[in-house]
């Protein structure tokens, strides 16, 4: 595409037809990339300062000052905006685990502390969040586990899902709940996701949706990975949101950290990916609501300090200068043919 930034069709509206196209944003790109976000996005999710421990660092402290920006950011846009996340393992406080003494809290400790968290933000977004990822990561990826050991898990056992969804329902009955993982495409994890949530609705559980996050890349999954996992999740009759997209222009295990832009083969490659990416959830835009990118473009993504710190990624649509890369072109011509 030739255009110019300022005549680009809105990233949103290409795929007005078929999803809301969001971006995760934290404070730094909230200022760095308003009008970019604005423009090209009708959907956000906070990357980090909704999680646990940033609202709730210590008990009944409540820090909502940052939440409360996206929320503003996006009203005053008419963006929608995902919860993200309730319950998860990771960058939640240790006090949530322990009494007074400093040792493990009791099962009902931990739910009323969970009740007391889960009524607490999700009221103060009441109406305003479409959709919360409720529980984050909790398979294993181990091939012989099923469930994380974690201390959710230690404590409450593995009610502790259906607890925490049963409780966000409480809080906001019309927002849509998710379950949230990673790799899960993974064949035998994949097939761990399908249970877990099967064994969820078996119990009634208030539950709507499948978030896959999608941290891919340029080389990986096939395709062929892709589809059969959107297959398994469209047969249990709920919704798929793809939560947290980029697409690494490494693989996982590649520790190369030489490059300071990305090679013409990369991105090609990635354009293809791309391209052949949005065709498949374009044939499943019945069952696929929403598509989230972990950012919005390459002047900021997490890729940029994991698996290896400092080296420097590019796996959005949009380059460093939040300018369109080919990429960006080909779904553009991508949506008009479908």
């Amino acid at each position: 595409m030739t255009q110019a930034s300022s005549g680009l069709p809105a990233l949103h509206e290409v795929f007005r037809d078929a999803f809301k196209i969001g971006a995760a944003l934290s404070m730094g790109t909230l200022s760095a990339q308003a009008s970019f976000i604005a423009k090209h996005f009708n959907s956000i999710t906070a990357e980090n300062v909704m999680k646990p421990e940033e609202v709730q660092p210590h008990e009944g402290i409540y820090t909502f000052d940052a939440a409360d920006r996206i929320f503003e950011f996006a009203q005053a846009n008419h963006i929608a905006v995902r919860g993200h996340t309730l319950l998860w393992h990771n960058q939640t406080g240790d006090w949530m685990f322990r009494n007074s003494e400093g040792e493990p809290c009791t099962r009902e400790q931990l739910l009323g502390r969970l009740q007391t968290h889960i009524n607490t933000v999700v009221g103060r977004y009441r109406g305003q969040a479409y959709a919360w990822d409720v529980v984050n990561e909790a398979i294993e990826d181990k091939s012989d586990q099923y469930l994380r050991n974690t201390k959710w898990l230690e404590i409450l056992g593995e009610d502790y899902l259906r607890e925490a969804f049963e409780m966000a329902h409480q809080a906001d009955p019309d927002a849509l709940l998710f379950y949230n993982d990673y790799n899960e495409t993974d064949p035998v994890k994949r097939d761990k996701i399908f249970k877990l949530v099967r064994s969820l609705l078996d119990q009634d559980t208030p539950i709507h949706g499948i978030g896959m996050q999608a941290h891919w890349n340029i080389y990986g999954p096939t395709i062929d990975e892709i589809r059969s996992a959107l297959e398994l999740y469209a047969s249990l009759g709920l919704r798929i949101h793809i939560t947290e997209l980029d697409l690494s222009m490494f693989r996982f295990e590649d520790n190369r950290a030489d490059l300071k832009a990305p090679t013409v083969e990369m991105l090609k490659l990635q354009e293809e990916r791309y391209a052949e990416i949005f065709a498949v959830l374009l044939e499943y835009r019945k069952v696929i609501d929403s598509v989230t990118f972990w950012g919005a473009a390459d002047d900021y993504t997490w890729l940029d300090d994991f698996p290896v710190r400092g080296r420097k990624n590019w796996p959005f649509l949009f380059d460093v200068h939040q300018h369109p890369k080919a990429s960006f072109g080909r779904l553009v011509d991508l949506a008009a043919s479908k």
